[in-house]
């Protein structure tokens, strides 16, 4: 594959992208992890010579993968932990292998920080689920299953329902790591959340995209499996690694809702031949954080409209270099 550029990405590069961007790769976790490796092995495939088009290269390759996916902030968050510490390697020092390495370095870096922030997530959360608890979860979230499975092997007898999560269905997935963990788990359709709400003692759902002002974006339900807890008194929690906040939202940047092919609604064949009726697909939806009792991180539990607290801390560095290039582009 060869860009506008002119620029070769390598065929296993490609096909991270092609994944990535087609859902076969899932998950706000397992897509950070995904663009990470992408960006070591075209580093490792890079033949060139000269730092300069070294960076030029893997800013392209940077750009290529945000644009697989455009509501995860995940996705960029781990592309920018990677590209940052290339960039300030390329001004102190004086080789590209050495360069390579730090590309290396950086990426392996962050998948395990990932990984091991599941775990994190999993061993503070596990602390809200109660022996008896009723648990719901939403689509297919490594960190809100991390929590789950946790609470499981200490001992607690829990039951998870888990809803189908249309219209891709990740709540078979789910149903099916819950299972393989010998934990009981029903399988219901998402339209009959408020009706199971009553046996409920607990949501835990994962996020894609954690705003400055706590709210939270989701797989498409996640609002209304919210707004049914709240009517019902059920606490809500979100198990969401740091990485998943948005320091774009803290200029005033919204968050773009991806909608997504039409035939995942509906077969082709009634797109071709049906009544021509106006169909939307949005992938995500965004639950206030009113609705949200606790934000479950690796650094501990924090209430929605704590998240500002975070984006400072973990992201300041990149918030100061957004502020930079808004002042350049004004000026010009």
């Amino acid at each position: 594959m060869r860009g506008e550029e002119g620029m070769d990405i390598p065929p296993e590069v490609k096909r991270i992208m092609n994944d990535i961007r087609i859902m076969r790769i899932r998950g706000a976790g397992r897509i950070a992890r995904a663009a990470a490796r992408a960006l070591m092995l075209a580093s490792e495939e890079y033949q060139g010579r000269l730092i300069e088009e070294y960076m030029s290269y893997m800013e392209f390759i940077a750009q290529k993968l945000k644009e697989t996916r455009p509501t995860a902030v995940s996705l960029p968050n781990a592309v920018n932990y990677v590209i940052s510490r290339i960039r300030r390697a390329a001004k102190e020092c004086a080789s590209l292998d050495a360069i390579k390495s730090i590309t290396r370095d950086a990426a392996e870096s962050f998948i395990n920080y990932s990984l091991s922030a599941v775990d994190k997530i999993g061993e503070i959360g596990a602390r809200r689920i109660k022996d008896g608890d009723v648990v719901l979860t939403h689509c297919n979230s490594s960190a809100a299953l991390s929590v789950i499975i946790t609470a499981f092997k200490q001992g607690k007898d829990i039951e998870v329902l888990a809803t189908e999560t249309r219209p891709k269905f990740q709540g078979y997935i789910t149903a099916r790591v819950l299972r393989k963990e010998g934990i009981p788990v029903t399988l219901i359709p998402d339209s009959s959340v408020r009706y199971f709400m009553r046996d409920v003692d607990r949501v835990i759902v994962g996020a894609d995209t954690v705003t400055a002002n706590g709210a939270v974006v989701n797989k498409i339900g996640t609002s209304l499996i919210a707004l049914a807890a709240h009517e019902a008194r059920v606490r809500v929690f979100v198990a969401a690694e740091t990485y998943k906040f948005s320091p774009a939202t803290v200029l005033g940047e919204l968050v773009i809702i991806e909608e997504r092919d039409l035939t995942e609604v509906v077969p082709n064949e009634y797109l071709q031949k049906g009544p021509k009726v106006l169909i939307r697909n949005p992938a995500f939806d965004v639950t206030p954080p009113d609705y949200i009792d606790a934000i479950i991180t690796e650094k501990g539990i924090i209430p929605p409209q704590a998240a500002i607290l975070i984006l400072q801390e973990e992201y300041g560095w990149v918030l100061e270099d957004y502020f930079i290039r808004g002042l350049n582009v004004s000026e010009e």
